[in-house]
């Protein structure tokens, strides 16, 4: 079990190989996701305290909100306090979550991310951790936000960059400050993942209690592969259980 601040070639290829084989038999994308999250919340940890290195890991994935159950579209629609001028609006979802609080083990039980709609370029501005995600990735906001079928196949055989926040404590791009970052101890955020064919964008966000260093980080995009290997067949089919 390696720490995420000495993460090592050996580690990374364990643990690629570990996440392409867990869609296998699964039912529906969110049970392999559920799975990856799990897996990185419970095999990142330090050798020395045996303490996890993070205090929190979720998987997003976009998805039209016209496809979303009643229960995700309300929430995406008190977030923007209306409702969305088309079906194929989308919303960066939270499909899996794993965490030191026994609710942040259920997605279902966000109070503030279960479904964040991106209906345009100046509304993401509101969500500043999204939007820098984004744009470290190597994406244009409005490539997320409405995909073009044109260049799809040809974005879906790229590997984006990882999202990086070295330093979590007063970053304006890490909200909740006061009721998570501090208190949890929450010292850089490590974001990974890339786009499917169906045009729709995946990312694993870690919230480590240690630094994570650049290095260490570029690692995460071979594991963003293997992540998209493993949920790929889920896409434009059973995506939530």
């Amino acid at each position: 079990m390696p720490n995420i601040d000495d993460f090592t070639l050996k580690d990374m290829v364990g643990f690629s190989a570990a996440l392409r084989r867990m869609g296998s038999g699964a039912a529906s994308m969110e049970v392999v996701a559920d799975t990856i999250v799990h897996y990185l919340y419970e095999n990142l940890v330090d050798n020395k305290t045996h303490e996890k290195d993070c205090v929190l890991v979720r998987l997003f994935k976009t998805h039209p909100y016209g496809e979303l159950d009643e229960d995700l579209q309300e929430f995406a629609r008190n977030v923007m306090k209306m409702s969305p001028e088309s079906p194929a609006m989308k919303c960066m979802v939270l499909l899996a979550s794993a965490g030191t609080l026994p609710e942040w083990h259920l997605r279902k039980q966000s109070r503030g991310h279960k479904a964040i709609p991106l209906p345009s370029e100046h509304f993401v501005e509101a969500f500043p951790m999204v939007r820098q995600l984004i744009q470290q990735m190597g994406l244009e906001v409005n490539t997320v936000l409405r995909p073009d079928p044109a260049v799809v196949m040809d974005m879906a055989q790229r590997t984006f960059n990882v999202f990086l926040i070295p330093e979590a404590t007063g970053s304006k791009y890490v909200p909740a400050q006061d009721d998570f970052v501090i208190p949890y101890g929450v010292r850089s955020v490590l974001g990974f993942g890339g786009i499917l064919p169906s045009g729709n964008l995946f990312v694993i966000i870690l919230f480590s209690k240690v630094p994570v260093p650049r290095q260490t980080a570029d690692m995460f995009k071979s594991l963003a592969l293997s992540v998209k290997v493993a949920i790929l067949p889920f896409d434009g089919k059973t995506i939530f259980t």
